[in-house]
């Protein structure tokens, strides 16, 4: 149950409002064809899929300095280190561009796992070609200050029932808000490939709420979704097929990434107007991820006692 402020046709015209931003915002790059990861741009190919690994790996020092310069976030002490594997193929036709594997709530070891795409410099596949481009945003994602650093601390909350909530809405809500937060604050040069990339990714991710609409009312077939990821989403057909058949296999879950990001945007922003001139946005990202993985109506409520989101979710 997310509680959402949203009905379902709020839903669907939030993603057709955020797929037409995110095209636009491409068009208005002095190269709109920065948004299409392309290897060739990179200083470092890497040469093998050893080298893919460590060049991810290479990266996460690099945003953390970042986090810790700018104050973006807290990074508690039992944070355990996040390394990068390969891909099972079993896994590539649902997750073409990988998954992540958070420690357990009572694992005694505290590492976390993404299992990036095989290496493939010849590929068309957009979350390869991107990882060689630039690591970066879907590193922040998947890493940190993305699902790693956020289910981290949802591990070691005190409350049973915090510890084990995991609204979907929330914690991807909170990764992809923090890949277009690292670019607003500086993370990559202006007018670049990394943020290219990053408004792609905010693209197709709007695309997602389409399909998921459309493919669970039964309004598209398959086919019409991984056309759809391709010319409103920007994805190659290989991507393309694999989002959708992993929307088909899990009804509502694609929803969950542009709808969550609105809701912390939306708090964000009266957040600030409550704090005044003692507004710190490393504090509202402190403030927002202490509370567990709960709806955001509900950390709204925690965060401003205000409960009009909360209250709109259960009418």
């Amino acid at each position: 149950i997310y509680l959402l402020p949203l009905d379902a046709k709020q839903v669907d015209m939030l993603g057709q409002a955020e797929l037409a931003r995110y095209r636009a915002l491409e068009s208005w790059l002095p190269d709109p064809s920065l948004a299409d990861p392309n290897p060739g741009r990179s200083a470092n190919v890497p040469k093998d899929q050893l080298a893919f690994l460590k060049a991810y790996e290479s990266r996460e020092a690099e945003m953390i300095d970042f986090l810790k310069t700018n104050h973006l976030v807290t990074l508690p002490p039992y944070l355990g280190r996040f390394e990068i594997r390969q891909l099972p193929e079993a896994f590539k036709p649902t997750s073409p561009g990988g998954f992540m594997n958070p420690p357990g709530v009572y694992d005694k070891d505290d590492s976390g796992f993404y299992f990036i795409p095989t290496y493939n410099p010849q590929s068309k596949n957009f979350y390869i070609r991107a990882a060689i481009e630039d690591p970066r945003p879907i590193l922040g994602h998947e890493g940190i200050p993305g699902h790693f650093l956020q289910l981290s601390i949802a591990n070691h909350l005190p409350d049973e029932i915090r510890r084990q909530h995991g609204d979907g809405v929330f914690v991807e809500g909170w990764a992809l808000y923090g890949e277009e937060m690292l670019m607003r604050t500086g993370l990559y040069p202006v007018n670049s490939a990394s943020q290219g990339q990053v408004l792609r990714l905010a693209r197709y991710r709007a695309a997602r709420i389409g399909v998921d609409v459309n493919l669970h009312t039964g309004k598209w077939t398959f086919d019409q979704a991984v056309n759809y990821f391709m010319e409103a989403g920007g994805l190659d057909r290989e991507s393309a097929t694999g989002e959708a058949a992993g929307a088909a296999a899990n009804p509502s879950q694609k929803i969950t990434y542009m709808v969550g990001k609105w809701q912390i945007m939306r708090l964000l922003g009266k957040y600030r107007d409550k704090q005044g001139a003692n507004f710190r946005l490393g504090q509202f990202h402190d403030d927002l991820i202490r509370n567990g993985s709960l709806p955001l109506s509900i950390v709204e409520w925690i965060l401003l006692d205000d409960s009009s989101s909360l209250d709109a979710a259960l009418k």
